[in-house]
């Protein structure tokens, strides 16, 4: 091996420094990687607030829906599709008697639409349709021009095109079977916007944010997070469901930057103690801070299984008198469960402990819903319960 061509000179000072820092190498190479903990619970203030004034507008027009295969309306029995079908033949300059008219391939139709915040002229926007007839079904129709008003009777939007309904209906001789809402559907991008709501956002002086829960802690919160993501204090909480923040030229350029800025905040919201159930599919959902005093807790089933086994007695051969006689005979079986033990919750049990608990009694999800309202009933459920 050949001699290094620059010999390697080491000072006491630079064998110190170097040593250093392998030593700060050597600590950041197994240092622990941070966890995320609070940060993956936390949200969005966009997420948690409507902010005041960035709201949309309800639409709705009368229309029709022309091209349908057979499955529209019954002129004779619908007489508002019959008068609007004159009504429209008649301002495109085609003269109609109203009385020879029979086919069912129009059907009359409700739209709607919402008209989203800072809407602006040409834009297209999403509708529905929905027969307001006798019609079977909107599958291959063609919405015509209709005018979509809001509540003060303007007109917004102008809505035309090809309907998606949403179902399919098939029909035999001897049978029928319908999938979904034939009589219901949608036009993508099916309406241009004609006018404006008028509304200069950049005139605000204040924005308030409307929390969708209302919690006293959540929006001081949010109070905390704004004023100390901009240096000062601009944001007031003045009740559990609205913060008030101020707005002006010292502190954003725009109402609307404003917005931008505080908009994507991370906040934790602090969750209600609740119970959801809905008594029609057997869902439950508990939150995580659900608390139970100590309570004791049995289900017993008592299940009767009736069964009916009759017999036939007959006579015996070329027998003169008897006859055939169906005798019955009926078994009778009683289960009451006796493998059902009652089991005791302690306090404080959390949300995992009662889970855990209730599986461990063999309860299924109809007997969790009847479990958890009489625990509510008991006053030993902390926690709000929904039912639906």
């Amino acid at each position: 091996m050949s001699p290094c061509p620059f010999p390697l000179r080491t000072s006491a000072a630079s064998a110190r420094a170097l040593a250093q820092l392998l030593l700060l190498v050597i600590c950041v190479a197994i240092a622990p990687v941070p966890v995320a903990s609070d940060a993956a619970a936390q949200s969005r203030i966009k997420d948690l607030v409507d902010f005041e004034g960035v709201r949309g507008n309800s639409l709705i027009g009368f229309g029709l829906v022309v091209g349908l295969d057979g499955s529209g309306d019954s002129l004779r029995t619908s007489p508002p599709t019959e008068t609007a079908l004159v009504g429209m033949l008649e301002r495109l300059g085609v003269s109609v008697d109203g009385k020879t008219l029979g086919a069912k391939n129009v059907a009359a139709v409700m739209v709607t639409a919402t008209l989203p915040p800072f809407a602006r002229k040409g834009s297209r926007i999403d509708i529905n349709v929905a027969a307001v007839g006798d019609a079977k079904s909107l599958h291959g129709g063609t919405l015509i021009l209709t005018p979509l008003a809001g509540v003060d009777g303007k007109i917004y939007a102008l809505a035309q095109g090809s309907v998606l309904a949403g179902g399919v209906k098939a029909k035999g001789e001897a049978a029928e079977e319908t999938t979904g809402v034939p009589t219901s559907g949608t036009v993508p991008g099916g309406a241009f916007i004609e006018k404006e709501i008028p509304f200069d956002y950049k005139k605000q002086t204040s924005i308030k944010l409307a929390l969708r829960d209302a919690d006293f802690t959540t929006a001081r919160r949010i109070e905390e997070a704004i004023n100390l993501a901009m240096g000062r204090p601009i944001a007031m909480m003045l009740d559990g469901g609205t913060v008030k923040v101020k707005a002006g030229p010292k502190i954003a350029r725009s109402p609307a930057h404003l917005v931008s800025r505080i908009e994507n905040l991370p906040v934790k919201p602090a969750m209600k103690a609740r119970v959801v159930i809905d008594q029609r599919s057997g869902t439950i959902v508990l939150g995580a801070d659900v608390r139970i005093s100590p309570v004791a807790v049995a289900q017993g089933n008592l299940t009767i299984r009736v069964t009916e086994r009759p017999t036939v007695s007959q006579p015996s051969p070329f027998s003169e008198t008897g006859s055939t006689v169906k005798v019955p005979s009926t078994d009778i079986d009683v289960d009451q469960a006796a493998t059902k033990r009652m089991a005791v919750v302690p306090a404080n049990t959390t949300l995992a402990d009662l889970v855990d608990g209730l599986n461990a009694l063999g309860v299924g999800p109809r007997g969790m819903i009847d479990i958890l309202k009489s625990i509510k009933a008991a006053g030993a459920l902390h926690a709000e319960l929904v039912i639906h």
